[in-house]
């Protein structure tokens, strides 16, 4: 189980999403702590489970993915599989970035990239739509992304 978090924990979390790859000099100087305390709560963090991962934040234009699109799928019972057994087929696909299991009147919510929106089609209707499990979708293209943390 987890330790509580205080507030020192909570403000090097926020420096690490800001920039994972800052150094434990510039980090204790900017929380105002010794260089071994910040090396010792990484450590600590990453042991618990409250950190799973460092990671890097693409920019996806420069990468030709600068299309993103949600698409909202019905899962169909009758297909032989389970619902998590669909999620990990379509979450396998190429440009598939999130694949979300969720409540409500859809049952799954999938985040795609590609470069262009015709690009999105094809995921959808090539690919996606071509999975056993999959019924009905409704793609939603970004026009713009104000806030995407991760």
């Amino acid at each position: 189980m987890v330790s509580s978090l205080d507030a020192t924990d909570l403000k090097l979390l926020e420096e690490l999403k800001e920039n994972a790859r800052e150094n434990i000099a510039s980090l204790s100087k900017k929380l105002g702590i010794p260089r071994t305390t910040v090396h010792y709560r990484i450590k600590k963090l990453v042991e618990e489970g409250v950190i799973e991962k460092f990671t890097v934040k693409p920019n996806y234009k420069k990468l030709n993915l600068g299309t993103t699109a949600f698409i909202l799928a019905r899962y169909e019972q009758d297909s032989g599989l389970s619902q998590r057994e669909v999620a990990e087929r379509i979450a396998a696909l190429e440009g598939v970035y999130e694949v979300h299991i969720i409540a409500g009147e859809w049952d799954l919510l999938i985040k795609v990239r590609a470069p262009s929106s015709e690009e999105v089609g094809k995921i959808v209707v090539d690919r996606l739509r071509e999975i056993k499990g999959v019924g009905q979708t409704v793609t939603m293209v970004s026009f713009v992304t104000v806030k995407e943390e991760l």
